[in-house]
């Protein structure tokens, strides 16, 4: 079986760089090694060796110890005797697609899925997990939803502004139109608020994976008044493949 060489060590001798810690998000970046592209073929067998040269290759999983052997780093049969992080490849479209996953073994059955890459025309990305994109999702429509009640209050309050001059101006035989356009407001501000209370509350956001420290934000100051902040970015939509920094 033809492989890649194994990534040299460090000039001093030592190992290579350690990888990121758990929960580390990068997402945004992506990796490509023309030169290695020219040089070899992208296919089911190569591609593992492909993956080990970037930054999202964990050194101290199954696999490396296995390549350390002279085995194929996605053999089964002997990566399910093995327990501990390890990558396996979930869905092959050569030469173009390739998707690997990166996952805990705690015994030949049970496997827990942490980490999904993705290999496209020769680029590996790391893809987003779904509890970002459920919170970039909903935080998008709220604040649009925000915005829409937004506009359509202020649109309401001219409106009423309007009407209660031109009725002020007009003859004295109309105030009971005046006092029928009241009650109607009135009541549209009670179902709305009767369907605010019968509406369930909003659900608590998803729980973030283990070792994922959420960035943290400022509270704004008693005398700071909130501003209506933009919607968040989508991990698909705003950090697809076209905008990711290339390493």
């Amino acid at each position: 079986m033809a492989s890649t060489p194994m990534m040299p060590l460090n000039a001093d001798g030592s190992a290579p760089v350690a990888p990121p810690l758990p929960g580390t998000d990068m997402t945004s970046i992506c990796f490509r090694d023309q030169l290695w592209l020219n040089t070899y073929p992208l296919d089911r067998n190569l591609v593992f060796d492909y993956f080990a040269l970037s930054p999202f290759y964990d050194w101290t999983c199954n696999n490396e110890q296995l390549r350390a052997r002279a085995i194929h780093p996605l053999d089964f049969s002997h990566i399910s005797k093995m327990t501990g992080m390890e990558y396996t490849l979930s869905e092959v479209m050569e030469p173009n697609l390739f998707v690997i996953r990166k996952q805990k073994r705690d015994s030949p059955e049970k496997v827990t899925p942490m980490l999904t890459y993705y290999i496209l025309d020769g680029s590996i990305y790391q893809a987003p997990q779904l509890c970002n994109v459920f919170a970039a999702r909903l935080g998008r429509a709220l604040y649009h939803i925000s915005k829409a009640f937004g506009t359509a209050s202020s649109k309401l309050e001219k409106i009423g502004y309007v009407e209660s001059e031109n009725d002020s101006q007009a003859s004295e035989t109309k105030p009971a139109k005046e006092a029928i356009d009241f009650k109607e407001l009135k009541r549209v501000d009670h179902i709305l608020a009767s369907l605010q209370r019968k509406l369930p509350p909003v659900p608590p956001p998803p729980p973030f994976p283990e070792g994922f420290a959420p960035p943290s934000t400022s509270e704004p100051s008693e005398n700071q008044q909130p501003e209506t902040q933009p919607p968040p970015s989508d991990p698909i939509i705003d950090q697809g493949p076209s905008k990711r920094m290339k390493v």
